[in-house]
């Protein structure tokens, strides 16, 4: 596979930061978001920072100019930056829901928009959207949380027919629980409970979720259009 330029947003986060390192170690351009925590890995040749709050519409496109200007064009997006502040819906406080939306479906609507341009000088191009489990079972308490990733395999869809002709695939990862970020915050009883719904019984490792990006990156992966991957140890199929 010829290298990459990737631009990954929510770097500085556990999974994020999984998947920089994947790339990095196999000789990609990396262009890695953040905003308010710090990135782990150093800026080079190879890796370059960018910073705002994807909440913001003009700070996303400040962010652009600067990629724009100092990197030219992107091959990859990885539309990876999510919170959960959800709870039970009759509890659900409007600031709560309007900034989940806002970060896990509306930002990476307009990170898309500032991409396209960008791979559509190249022909070519792969938007890889990371959605969840949750918007595809329901689960108590994630209103908010369950909204936003449903409306994300949404928006897979129909970014995939309205950008194929330019040689660009839109493929979305339905995560189920990874051993890395959100649920590292939760009690070992209740992981322990989640586990033991797992078929598999026991959580993904990043691993599976950046092998999965680099076959679809792969030129003999362009059939491969419009899909919702399940990656979650057999908890929905």
């Amino acid at each position: 596979m010829d290298k990459k330029i990737i631009f990954i947003t929510g770097a500085s986060g556990g999974l994020g930061e999984a998947i920089a390192k994947h790339f990095l170690q196999l000789g990609h351009q990396l262009i890695l978001h953040r905003n308010e925590n710090p990135i782990n890995l150093e800026e080079n040749n190879l890796v370059t920072h960018v910073k705002a709050d994807l909440t913001d519409t003009a700070e996303i496109k400040m962010m652009f100019d600067e990629i724009t200007n100092s990197v030219g064009h992107i091959d990859v997006l990885i539309n990876n930056a999510g919170i959960s502040k959800s709870s039970i819906s009759w509890k659900t406080n409007t600031e709560d829901w309007d900034e989940t939306i806002a970060l896990n479906l509306t930002a990476p609507f307009k990170l898309t928009q500032h991409t396209i341009p960008l791979m559509r000088k190249n022909n070519w191009g792969r938007i890889i959207n990371i959605t969840s489990v949750v918007a595809q079972t329901g689960v108590i308490g994630t209103s908010a949380y369950a909204a936003s990733k449903a409306g994300i395999i949404g928006l897979t869809k129909t970014l995939s027919k309205e950008l194929i002709p330019f040689n660009i695939t839109t493929n979305a990862l339905a995560l189920g629980y990874f051993d890395k970020g959100m649920i590292r915050d939760i009690p070992t009883e209740l992981k322990d409970q989640i586990i033991d719904t797992i078929p598999a019984k026991e959580l993904g490792q990043p691993k599976v979720i950046c092998k999965t990006i680099e076959f679809l990156m792969q030129n003999e992966a362009h059939y491969i259009n419009g899909q919702t991957i399940n990656l979650n140890g057999g908890l929905f199929s």
